[in-house]
């Protein structure tokens, strides 16, 4: 397998120097990917599971769980302002290290996001489309290459049929889908620490998989739940609600 992941990150480019990578610290996730983690200098794709609010919520807070765990400060480009910073400091994401950026439009996001990632000194670079296509995606991954900063595009939708784009190719190293589970049980009355189900549909020389896991702590980092902290059911889970 370590053979041909070298042959195709040949093949793509992607072996004319070493990679730094963000881990998860989720050895089942870090061993899927190249490098054992999420590589830096690269973009990501983001989504939520379904066209609705309630997933599009969870993505968000995966990406502010992993922009947490990088240093310096995160650029969050947005067209609303309907992030809810406590929630962003709960994922480990304080609101003295974001930077946000209101443009009037989704052209003017990955413009000022481009921007952001040949500055070169930022932790993060994030931006909030429905639509990303190669040609955007391309500059965006170079730009990320040549400053070395994590770009994650996440893709937010305000109406069912822009989902759809989430299926056309890009130049993202890694694609994943964030849905939302039933949260943890109790032993008292309360809500549990959050549940997601978290796909990596793409990885750029890597596999594909899915996770059951707890939603991001204080420190931005995920957790296998207890029932299932010896990885097994993991892959039969995902397949099921996959199908559902």
């Amino acid at each position: 397998m370590e053979s041909l992941r070298a042959s195709i990150g040949h093949i793509e480019g992607n072996n004319q120097r070493a990679k730094a990578v963000l881990p998860f610290g989720v050895a089942a996730m870090d061993a899927r990917l190249p490098g054992n983690g999420l590589a830096l200098g690269a973009l990501h794709e983001v989504a939520g599971g379904g066209n609705g609010a309630i997933d599009g919520a969870a993505a968000a807070l995966f990406v502010a769980g992993i922009a947490a765990r990088t240093k310096g400060k995160i650029l969050w480009c947005i067209t609303r302002p309907d992030l809810f910073a406590p929630a962003l400091a709960q994922a480990g994401l304080p609101p003295d290290r974001v930077i946000y950026v209101e443009a009037g439009d989704e052209k003017a996001v990955l413009a000022c996001f481009e921007e952001g990632l040949r500055h070169g000194g930022l932790g993060a670079a994030i931006a909030e489309v429905a639509h990303l296509t190669m040609t955007a995606s391309r500059r965006l991954q170079l730009a990320a290459e040549a400053s070395g900063t994590l770009a994650i595009a996440l893709r937010r939708w305000r109406r069912q049929t822009e989902a759809a784009d989430f299926g056309q190719p890009t130049a993202a190293v890694t694609r994943w889908r964030i849905s939302v589970l039933p949260s943890t049980p109790l032993p008292v009355p309360g809500v549990g620490r959050a549940r997601w189900l978290v796909e990596l549909i793409r990885a750029r020389a890597g596999e594909s998989a899915d996770f059951e896991l707890e939603g991001c702590d204080d420190k931005g980092r995920l957790a296998v739940p207890a029932h299932l902290a010896n990885g097994s059911h993991q892959k039969e889970l995902g397949r099921r609600f996959a199908s559902a």
